[in-house]
C-alpha cells in the first residue's frame, strides 16, 4: 500500500489504524449479508469523521479495520462511535437473526484492538530516530577551529 499523505491547516499527516472489533461473548453472529452490511456502514461512518476505510474484512465473530484518520481526532471517541453507529444499523435490520443470540440490543464487546500501522518497520523507523543529528555532528567534527 503506497503511502499517502494529506493535509489540513498546519499539519502534513499519514495515520493509518488497524482496528478490531469482537462480537458480545465472542459469539459467531455475523453471516455474509451483515459483514457486507458492516463494511458500508463503517465507510460512511468514517467519511462523517474525516477518516478513510482503507480495507476490512470479517468472520463470525470479529471484524478487521484498516482506517486513515485525521490528527484532530479523539480515537477513544471515534471507537465508540464506529462501535455503536455500526451496531445500531446493523441491529436494526438483522433483529430476527440477532435476537436468537442477544436478549438485549448489543452486537459488539467493549473492549477493542487499535494498533498504528505504517509503511516501514519499527526498526527502520528507530535508526532513522538514532541518526538525526549525525550529519550536523561529523560536520561539525571536520572543522578547523577559528585562530
Amino acid at each position: 500500500m503506497e503511502l499517502q499523505r494529506k493535509s489540513a491547516s498546519h499539519a502534513v499527516f499519514s495515520i493509518r489504524l488497524h482496528i478490531v472489533f469482537v462480537t458480545k461473548y465472542r459469539r459467531p453472529v455475523l453471516n455474509d449479508e451483515m459483514i457486507a452490511d458492516l463494511k458500508e456502514a463503517f465507510a460512511h461512518i468514517l467519511s462523517e469523521w474525516r477518516c478513510t476505510l482503507l480495507e476490512f474484512g470479517a468472520e463470525a465473530d470479529h471484524a478487521h479495520l484498516l482506517i486513515d484518520i485525521h490528527p484532530a481526532l479523539n480515537l477513544s471517541t471515534l471507537i465508540n462511535n464506529l462501535k455503536s453507529a455500526s451496531s445500531k444499523r446493523v441491529r436494526g435490520k438483522h433483529w430476527n437473526w440477532l435476537r436468537h443470540f442477544y436478549g438485549k440490543p448489543v452486537l459488539w464487546h467493549r473492549a477493542y484492538y487499535a494498533g498504528s500501522v505504517g509503511n516501514v518497520s519499527r526498526e527502520t523507523v528507530k535508526r532513522y530516530v538514532q541518526s538525526q543529528g549525525e550529519d550536523m555532528r561529523r560536520k561539525a567534527s571536520s572543522r578547523t577551529p577559528p585562530a
